[in-house]
């Protein structure tokens, strides 16, 4: 998959290789697990597939995520990691870097993402089938080269394997995994 945005007049765009999800109100890591509810933070992710749920983490970076499951069931993949493929100048512009800044420093975190792209809350509830802010087919993936564990960044349910990047791309965030485990719902 490709997320491509048209901000200010220009258009950048990376494929996805590294996402996590959050499952719905039993997943306890998630914004509306059931020990926090509906709130105005999270309202998003209880709409229908397919719109943008952003938020900002640690008062400073805003994080992308697409609402995944029926209107009503609160679950959202966050988009952790692109490898940019469109506008990588006017990326490293956004994140006050320089012209040698590697392709890994521009997209490798969910904040770096938001910020190359251009993503603020003014997304939030932005259907991500339509400009300025959409995603799109990439080039196809083997399910074999699709490597599954646990999340990061988290203090609740960590264990669950619902950590996915593509293997061996430079441009994952964090650490990596190595082992795939079967793709499942987290029960």
């Amino acid at each position: 998959m490709t997320i491509s945005s048209t901000i200010d007049g220009s258009t950048t765009a990376g494929c996805i290789v590294e996402t996590e999800a959050y499952v719905g109100p039993h997943d306890d890591a998630s914004h509306a697990a059931a020990r926090i509810g509906r709130t105005t933070r999270n309202d998003i992710m209880f709409g229908r597939p397919g719109l943008a749920y952003v938020y900002r983490i640690y008062g400073v970076h805003w994080c992308l995520n697409a609402v995944t499951d029926t209107d009503g069931f609160p679950a959202a993949v966050l988009i952790r990691a692109l490898e940019p493929v469109r506008g990588i100048s006017v990326m490293r512009r956004r994140r006050g870097l320089g012209p040698a800044a590697s392709l890994r420093d521009l997209t490798s975190g969910p904040g770096k993402l938001a910020a190359a792209l251009g993503i603020t809350g003014e997304h939030n509830a932005h259907p991500l089938d339509t400009s300025p802010l959409w995603i799109s087919a990439g080039p196809a993936i083997s399910q074999t080269d699709i490597v599954a564990g646990p999340r990061i960044g988290i203090t609740r349910a960590v264990d669950w394997p619902l950590r996915f990047h593509v293997r061996d791309n430079h441009c994952v965030s964090g650490r990596r995994m190595a082992r795939v485990l079967p793709l499942r719902r987290a029960e």
